[in-house]
This record gives structure tokens, C-alpha cells and sequence, in this order.
């Protein structure tokens, strides 16, 4: 595989030796080049910021949030979401909504057009980049459960996250409807 980042070389000169530790280099390597060529692509399909996608999605078309709280989601400080915010509300895919017992707070949830949108770049991202693809279904499936053991044992869960959450039709247009329609 050619790519920018040699991370086994880099366990190697750390004097990581372990199979263990030639795993993680391994998923190093995936999430800082693949994983993050994939998320590029997908938020410039869409005309996004990486900052925009993540506060897309955060927000939620039904249940309002303060900007302090999306400030602290995307662990960042509130002035610069301010900015984030009025970009995407320029766009007409962010709106603020008055607060139901305090008017000096403003929520902010996505309007249709930011739903539809997130849907979108949602579709394109969760889709698997050939890479994945071009594995058998067993060794998909095999991918597939050890990362989410990796998951479990990462957030302290035994149980592993519901997948069928993630059941949804292989075609686009069915995963934005699908997506829209949460």
C-alpha cells in the first residue's frame, strides 16, 4: 500500500514490537489517511468545512441546542462557534430558536435544508471507500467486530453498540431518505 505515513515504521523506531502494537500503528495509519481522505471528500462534495459537518452533525432538526452546548461538543470555544453558526445559518441549513423559558438564549437546530444536506454528506460518508469494499464479506464482518470489541473495551461497555442502527438500504437515495427521516 502506498501512502504518506509509515506508522509500522513508526512503532518500529519506538521499539514497538508486539502484535498489539502493530495493530494500532495499523489503525493509525488508516484513520490518518484514509479516514481522513474520505471525510475531505465528503464535506467538499457538499460544499462543508470539516468544522461545518461536525456542527451539522451535532444539531438536530427537533431538539434545539445552546450555543455553549455545541461549543463544548466540538470542544471548542464558543466565540468561534459563533462564527461556525452564522455561516451555516447563512446557508439556510442552521437556524436559532428562541428559547421555551428564557428569551436571552437562542437554540440552534437544523432547518429542513441543513437535515437534507446532513443527510447527504451522511450517505456519502458512512459509505465505505473501496478499500473496504473490496474486502470479502467475511473479512468485512471479521473488520467489523473486532473494531467494535475495540469500542467496547475503549468506552468500558461490554455490550456492543446496536448495529442495527446501521441496517440501512445500499443505495444512496435510500440512505438520505432514511437519514431525513430521523
Amino acid at each position: 500500500m502506498m501512502c504518506g505515513m509509515d506508522c509500522c515504521r513508526g512503532a518500529r523506531l519506538a521499539g514497538s514490537v508486539s502484535v498489539a502494537d502493530q495493530a494500532w500503528a495499523l489503525l493509525l495509519q488508516v484513520g490518518f489517511e484514509l479516514v481522513s481522505a474520505h471525510f475531505a471528500a465528503a464535506v467538499a462534495e457538499v460544499d462543508l468545512a470539516p468544522a461545518q459537518a461536525r456542527a451539522l452533525h451535532e444539531l438536530d432538526l427537533e431538539q434545539p441546542i445552546s450555543m455553549r452546548e455545541l461549543a463544548a461538543r466540538l470542544k471548542s470555544d464558543p466565540s468561534n462557534v459563533t462564527g461556525l453558526i452564522d455561516r451555516l445559518e447563512a446557508r439556510g441549513l442552521v437556524g436559532r430558536r428562541p428559547h421555551p423559558t428564557d428569551r436571552r438564549i437562542k437554540g440552534l437546530a437544523l432547518t429542513a435544508a441543513g437535515a437534507k444536506l446532513r443527510a447527504r454528506l451522511f450517505a456519502r460518508l458512512y459509505s465505505a471507500p473501496p478499500a473496504v469494499v473490496a474486502l470479502s464479506d467475511r473479512d468485512q464482518r471479521t473488520l467489523r467486530d473486532v473494531l467494535q470489541r475495540v469500542v467496547s473495551k475503549s468506552t468500558g461497555t461490554e455490550d456492543t453498540t446496536d448495529l442495527a442502527c446501521l441496517k440501512v438500504s445500499r443505495t444512496p437515495e435510500a440512505r438520505i431518505d432514511a437519514n431525513a427521516a430521523t
